[in-house]
């Protein structure tokens, strides 16, 4: 059986940019360095990959100050969801057409 990939969305292929959209998927915000965290990744690493989500326009930023310090928070946009629903539609059909 041919199994077609086409329903996957490329930008996710990336092990970090899936983990801060699952984390954003369940969370309404999260902040920089809980992304940080929860992906055990450099500082670099994950300020390159929530770059290239905002510049898709999936995920959006939130910048205030707590105690006089910047607090970068991050959501997923409503253009990220219906995308990151899209592409696990896709995988859940690649999965059953393996079945």
């Amino acid at each position: 059986m041919k199994v077609s990939i086409d329903a996957l969305n490329k930008v996710f292929e990336s092990r970090v940019k899936l983990g801060i959209m699952s984390a954003l998927a369940v969370n309404e915000m999260l902040d920089f360095i809980s992304l940080k965290e929860f992906l055990d990744v450099t500082d670099g690493n994950l300020a390159s990959h929530i770059k290239a989500l905002e510049k898709e326009k999936y995920i959006g930023v939130v910048k205030s100050f707590i105690d006089k310090k910047p607090n970068t928070k991050y959501f997923m946009t409503k253009e990220g969801k219906k995308a990151f629903q899209d592409h696990l539609k896709g995988l859940e059909k690649l999965i059953q057409s393996q079945k």
